[in-house]
Order: structure tokens, then sequence, then C-alpha cells
């Protein structure tokens, strides 16, 4: 039995039998340009020959394009329309609010290629809530009001949404980006955790915001306000496509952290990462003399977790992740 358990007629074998999908990278030319790209094929389980099935042309098309937008920096009909339900707007009213002609999105939508003025501009406006509001108000008197309202609204929501520093963004944006499926929960130690080991190794905060010592662990207030707004799994809503990217401003060493914490401690759920933080000198001194069974505003000073971080590296050796594994096992032992 294969994996997928799939069938379909094998012109090779003359008859119908199981399909493994694999990926197979080809080189085509494009406007005199040569690209390669990774398409799905299907093979036959038993003579290793690839087969015709349905749908796989119009998945294949649709991955040629993808690629071919990324490696040219074109701007994706997801994000398209991801932009038009972030500011719920429908083709042509986003098309005149962002200065455009007002076919211009509905053709891109069809599948034409932008070009990339025109891309690098939906790009803009889907990744900065101010940038999108310039446009708006630009483009004022080619809207109706109820559209114009509508839009501003949003991004006036939006901005203020999103009111954590740009370098927590871009850690949050690469945490997701290394992880996938993050909860709120473990998002929070995730970020802690990071907050720690790059004091540690580079002697300064990797980002500025304050740090609580609430009863379920350390919290940052302003990323629990943050994702408490979005209704579903942050990654498949909308607005998540405003981090999409942001990652990319990191510092090597900012990056290298995220890496060794996602890499170990991202391994856990939220509820035992909370039990290692629970067995930490920095969550246990601040919580002194609250009670446990309300929320806690106490404050988890950024120095504290520097200096504590700092006398878990000379003993694990948190530079590494076989370190940061051994300091996780005893963490949790101890919790035991």
């Amino acid at each position: 039995m294969t994996e997928n358990g799939r069938r379909d007629f094998c012109i090779e074998c003359r008859k119908e039998t199981e399909y493994l999908l694999r990926k197979k990278d080809i080189v085509k030319n494009i406007r005199d340009k040569e690209y390669t790209f990774s398409i799905t094929v299907a093979v036959c389980a038993e003579c290793g020959e690839e087969m015709s099935i349905p749908g796989l042309i119009d998945k294949n098309v649709q991955e040629i394009d993808g690629q071919y937008r990324a490696a040219e920096g074109l701007v994706l009909i997801d994000d398209i329309e991801k932009l038009m339900k972030i500011y719920k707007l429908g083709k042509a009213p986003l098309s005149l609010a962002l200065g455009f002609g007002e076919v211009t999105i509905p053709r891109y939508l069809e599948g034409q290629m932008p070009s990339k003025e025109y891309s690098d501009v939906v790009k803009a406006a889907l990744t900065s809530p101010a940038y999108m509001e310039r446009k708006l108000i630009e483009n004022r008197e080619k809207l109706t009001d109820t559209a114009y309202k509508k839009a501003l609204a949003a991004a006036e929501s939006i901005e203020s949404l999103f009111s954590v520093s740009d370098k927590m963004l871009r850690v949050i944006a690469y945490v997701f980006k290394k992880l996938e499926e993050v909860t709120p929960l473990m998002l929070q130690k995730q970020l802690y955790f990071i907050q720690g080991i790059y004091s540690a190794l580079y002697g300064r905060p990797i980002f500025g915001e304050d740090c609580r010592a609430w009863i379920h662990g350390p919290v940052y207030p302003e990323v629990y306000d943050l994702f408490r707004d979005f209704k579903y799994n942050p990654i498949d809503d909308a607005r998540f496509a405003l981090l999409e990217g942001t990652e990319g401003a990191l510092t090597e060493d900012e990056k290298r952290v995220v890496e060794l914490v996602v890499n170990t401690f991202g391994i856990y759920g939220g509820k035992v990462l909370e039990k290692i933080t629970h067995n930490e000198e920095p969550w246990l001194e601040a919580r002194k003399g609250y009670d446990d069974s309300i929320p806690s505003s106490a404050l988890l000073p950024k120095e504290r977790i520097m200096k504590y971080y700092i006398a878990v590296n000379r003993k694990y050796g948190i530079d590494t992740e076989d370190g940061l594994r051994t300091y996780i096992r005893d963490m949790l032992d101890r919790a035991s």
C-alpha cells in the first residue's frame, strides 16, 4: 500500500495503479531568461513512470505562477485577496484606492502579471497600514463614502492593533515562519526565552518591551493584546500578512537565537514551557507576594532575565542546541 492510496490509469502498465506525488525540478525559459521551477508530479508505484492525473496540470500552472512571481518579486494573487479582506474593499475600489485604473486589480486577479512598480505598491499597502492610509487619503475622491470610511477605519484599527515594536514584530514573524503553528501561550514563552538567551549571549535585550510575571508564566502584554484580537490561528488571519517578510530585517545574530529557541523549546507545548518558567528565578522572584489565583502585572525586569540566563549560559553553554536541550531536561526533571 502506498503512502496515499491514490489510484489512476498508468499508460505504461496499461492498468489502474497506485501513484505517489513527488516534486520534480523543471527548467523553463520566460522572456529569454531561464527559471527552475519545482512542480508536483504523479509517479506510478509499480513502474516508476510519471502519470497524468486529473487536476495536476492546473496545480503545476499555479506552482509555476507562484514561483515565477516570487523570483521576480511580484505580488501574489493570494496577497491581493488578503488586501481586499483586510481593508474590506472590492476589486475595483481597491484598484482606485491604490491609484490604479479601475480594471487593474480585477485583471491581476484573473492572472495578468503586474508590473514591478504596481506590485511594489500592493506589497507596501499589505505590509504597512500607514502607507495604505496615505493612499486612501490621496485617492479619496475616486471612492464612495462608504468604501472610503470602511477602509480608513480598518487602517486606523490595524495601526493601533500593531502597537508593538518593529523588532518584536520581526521576531514574532520569524518564530511563525519556523514553527508554522504556535499557540498564544507558546508564543509568549518563545519570546521570553529569545529575550533571555539573546541578552545573555550579546549583553543587551533583543527588543525593548517589558515582560510581566503572570500566573501562567512570563507574558508580554502588548503581544497578548495583539493576538487576543485575532479570532483564528494567526497565520490563517488575513492581517497576518502584515507580518510576512518582516523577519528579513533581523540580523544574523538575532535569527540565530530565534532558531536556537524554536529548535529546542519549540518542540514543546505551552503548558510544558510554563513548567520550565515556573522553576526559573526571574518568574519566582517577580511573583513573590502575589496571589497565584489572579493574574499579576508584576514586572519581570530585562536585567533580571539577562542576569539569570548569563548564569545558565556559564553552566550549560546555551549558545548551542545541545546545551539548551540539557538545560530543558534538567528543568523538566526539577518540575516533575
